[in-house]
């Protein structure tokens, strides 16, 4: 095996370990087993890049990687990937105290229509069980 394969596949189990820390083997077990050839090169780029390389970096921790892929989701409106991520957030140790806060400062920066929705999201993934 070559150097550059050798240190893909390094990259790739260190993602995936990322990935389940985070996202719960579960949700990875699902997205793995949803794999067709067609989607096969992205699963192994987000697995490799995002969570090998970027989410794998010492610079952050996972918590506050957590919050602020939160903001910017609420900011993108990305709804699916919203509700994935604030179940993340939550593994990760961040509380429904801090993620209310997060969607309070999005409201400002991303505008009051994305923070409704988060919040709609938030509300009905969170339930109403304490802080």
């Amino acid at each position: 095996m070559d150097e550059k394969a050798l240190d893909d596949e390094v990259r790739h189990a260190q993602g995936m370990s990322v990935r389940r820390a985070v996202l719960g083997d579960a949700h990875v077990d699902a997205a793995v087993s949803g794999t067709t050839e067609f989607t096969a090169d992205f699963q192994d780029f987000i697995t490799r890049y995002a969570w090998g390389d970027v989410w794998a970096r010492p610079g952050l921790d996972r918590r506050t990687r957590s919050c602020i892929t939160i903001a910017m989701l609420v900011t993108l409106k990305q709804e699916h990937e919203l509700a994935m991520h604030l179940r993340a957030a939550l593994r990760v140790g961040v509380t429904r105290a801090e993620i209310r806060e997060i969607l309070l400062q999005s409201a400002i920066y991303a505008g009051v229509p994305a923070a409704n929705r988060a919040f709609a999201i938030a509300n009905e993934l969170l339930g109403e069980e304490g802080d």
